[in-house]
């Protein structure tokens, strides 16, 4: 006879061994879900970090900080830009081959425009039209003739001027009426005219005679000065090699200090104690090469103008790889055996 406790004990225990697969199954269940969430997450995290770390390696290669999405595409943009610029800088190296000639011109064979040897820019103003006058029936000549000297020498000349303070008075008018009549003016429109004023009226003739022709050479000529035209298209023809040239009687002279003086100058105390002027031409007449012509268009907005426009012109170009021409034909002192220009 079994007992109690005996009875009880083989119940316990065919329980739990009913019990026991059940909750093994289970537990092997949840081990394997957990190990494939684990072995995902760590695959997912491992490929974020190689992804991450490419990423990271492109941004900050080669000692580059990271840069934001706006910046990516401005740089974007600017490559772009860049090869646009090189593309048309390529077209502008073959157009220049072909003598500025353009595709259209090229299939009809049109022969290319010449390009014109210098551009005068002679300087006047207001209540000097006798002078004018003088200088169109002694060199610069008018009409029919003006063109000629363009086309057989290459030689453009224009009388320089500005606008009147009073913009549209009579001053003003005068030059348009005159200009109407002959046709030989370069007018400056965002010039006031003044005695004062010359340096920058010289510095915006070569800057904006540099944009409208496409000349070898621009020279500056007071309008009280002959030019011998023949002699000076020969002196300028033996320089053609020389891309930075600067022409003229060169000179250096006294600084005068004092206020009220003729030839006073304002800034005399930049010229050291000597009070001596660097070499400059002298300002009756001078020649400046295209490639200054250019540079001075270029950076007109910050080069210095002092008193004077000859001291102002040389002055540009001290620092810069020019070729100093001292060619005593340009002293216009007086005509001289093969002189180029003299004074009135």
């Amino acid at each position: 006879m079994q007992s109690k406790g005996s009875n009880y004990h083989r119940n316990a225990t065919a329980g739990l061994v009913f019990r026991s697969p059940i909750s093994a199954l289970m537990l092997c269940t949840i081990a394997a879900i957990a190990s494939f969430y684990v072995a995902g997450r760590l695959w997912q995290d491992a490929e974020n970090r190689v992804y991450l770390s490419k990423e990271l390696d492109r941004i900050t290669g080669q000692g580059k900080s990271a840069i934001s999405v706006d910046d990516t595409l401005k740089i974007i943009g600017c490559r772009e830009q860049q090869k646009k610029l090189t593309a048309l800088e390529m077209e502008l190296a073959a157009a220049r081959q072909e003598g500025f000639v353009s595709t259209h011109l090229s299939k009809t064979k049109t022969p290319p425009k010449k390009r014109p040897l210098v551009v005068i820019g002679v300087l006047t103003g207001f209540g000097r039209k006798n002078n004018r006058e003088v200088i169109r029936k002694a060199w610069m000549t008018t009409g029919e003739a003006l063109k000629k000297m363009e086309e057989q020498k290459g030689v453009i000349a224009r009388f320089v001027i500005g606008r009147s303070a009073n913009h549209g008075d009579s001053l003003d008018r005068g030059i348009d009426i005159e200009n109407k009549n002959y046709n030989d003016f370069f007018i400056l429109e965002s010039h006031v005219e003044a005695p004062e004023e010359q340096p920058k009226k010289t510095k915006l003739f070569f800057a904006h005679a540099a944009e409208r022709w496409e000349a070898e050479y621009y020279a500056k000529v007071n309008d009280d000065v002959y030019v011998n035209i023949d002699a000076l298209g020969s002196a300028l023809a033996a320089q053609l090699d020389n891309p930075r040239v600067y022409i003229g009687c060169m000179k250096s002279g006294e600084v005068f200090s004092e206020q009220g003086q003729k030839w006073y100058e304002p800034d005399w105390w930049k010229f050291g104690d000597g009070k001596t002027y660097f070499r400059h031409a002298s300002g009756e007449m001078f020649v400046i090469s295209k490639a200054l012509a250019r540079f001075v268009s270029i950076n007109r907005s910050i080069l210095r103008t002092y008193a004077f426009d000859d001291v102002s012109t040389g002055s540009w170009f001290i620092g810069l790889d020019v070729k100093h021409i001292d060619d005593k034909k340009f002293c216009c002192a007086s005509w001289s055996a093969g002189g180029i220009c003299a004074g009135a």
